[in-house]
């Protein structure tokens, strides 16, 4: 139970890492079919629109509280929430094929990393994070944490 319950709340909290810093790309692009109007703007066939991925996760409309929530990406709260306003991998038939082995990856990343050590701040640490608003989301500066390695587990008999 206590296994299963620490696997949700790392699951939720990768969830909310991908909705507010997009690894690779920052827009989804797709050729529209046929002719369509969406609210009075005609998008004519052949037409490639593109959206925009950063502003969609980051809208007030859709995400309002926007403090660290996790729980926001519970089972619960998926049901009631738009699917189509979290896309980082995208979605409909032509979203990452390799979206759960990359989520599983990283939650397996996270853990192993955790188990051996300790992160903490350094003098280097840059407080808060400045994030560069050119291209990709990432800092100005790298991020500088020490690494402190936790002692080995007893093994339980």
């Amino acid at each position: 139970m206590m296994l299963s319950f620490r696997w949700n709340i790392l699951t939720h909290g990768g969830e909310r890492t991908l909705r507010l810093y997009l690894l690779l790309r920052g827009r989804i692009e797709r050729v529209c079919k046929s002719t369509i109007e969406i609210n009075g703007v005609t998008i004519p066939e052949g037409t490639v629109t593109m959206i925009p991925l950063t502003p969609l996760h980051r809208d007030p409309e859709y995400w309002p509280n926007q403090k660290n929530s996790p729980e926001r990406f519970t089972k619960e709260n998926k049901e009631s929430t738009d699917p189509y306003v979290f896309l980082p991998f995208g979605a409909g038939p032509r979203n990452c094929i390799a979206m759960r082995f990359a989520l599983l990856s990283l939650k397996v990343a996270v853990t192993v990393l955790l188990q051996r050590y300790s992160f903490r701040p350094c003098k280097e640490t840059q407080i808060p994070l400045e994030l560069d608003p050119k291209g990709f989301m990432q800092p100005k500066k790298p991020i500088m944490l020490k690494m402190v390695p936790r002692a080995p587990a007893e093994p339980e008999e």
